[in-house]
């Protein structure tokens, strides 16, 4: 995969869509080879290929920081916790792995209310969706979870006044994540599994071609 031909947008797609579900990194090879980039599309390349390889990783560590920021504050932890779902719901993903189990716990004692919770079908022509399938949790359009989660969290970091740590945690996280993503020097593993089914299957939507 030659990451420099990969706009930001092509990675922001591709994040949005891939699974994350897969265990992070071991730490080793998190933390085992740095060098600085000999030029800018190296840097570029690099940044990329470590930034999709690495999600979780970085996912983890941002989350970790925010925690430690938040560890005499009870209320921001909550609102921590509401923000990372409502971000996390932009992945298809886990929007959709969040919704089955959902409707197969409410499935338990309520079948009529679980068929309910079921996204409308797309229809199919010549075997192939009219139109790219909207992302449903729960039978709903997923910007209305994502709309009700950032709105309640913003309430509660404003009661907390946890604000401005958030904005300090967030700047330490994502600084780290673009050093790290930066000095990591991509290693044969990292390119094998970018090269292969895992980005491609999420490139432009594949799976539906």
């Amino acid at each position: 995969m030659d990451w420099g031909n990969v706009t930001a947008e092509d990675l922001m797609d591709a994040l949005r869509e891939v699974d994350w579900s897969l265990p992070p990194r071991p730490l080793p090879e998190f933390f085992s080879r740095f060098t600085v980039p000999r030029s800018h599309a190296k840097w570029s390349s690099r940044l990329k290929c470590n930034l999709y390889y690495y999600r979780t990783n970085y996912f983890i560590m941002i989350v970790v920081i925010l925690a430690l920021g938040f560890l005499r504050r009870p209320l921001a932890i909550v609102a921590a916790l509401l923000t990372t779902l409502s971000i996390a719901f932009l992945n298809d993903s886990f929007a959709g792995t969040f919704s089955e189990k959902v409707a197969r716990s409410v499935r338990q004692f309520s079948p009529h209310l679980a068929a309910k919770m079921r996204p409308s079908l797309t229809p199919v022509i010549r075997g192939r969706p009219s139109a790219k399938r909207a992302v449903h949790i729960c039978g709903r359009p997923r910007w209305v979870f994502v709309l009700i989660f950032s709105a309640v969290s913003l309430v509660l970091w404003f009661i907390s006044c946890g604000l401005l740590t958030v904005l300090w945690a967030l700047v330490i996280g994502l600084s780290a994540t673009l050093l790290h993503a930066s000095f990591r020097t991509p290693n044969l593993k990292a390119r094998l599994n970018t090269f292969r089914e895992e980005f491609r299957a999420v490139w432009r939507n594949y799976s539906e071609l």
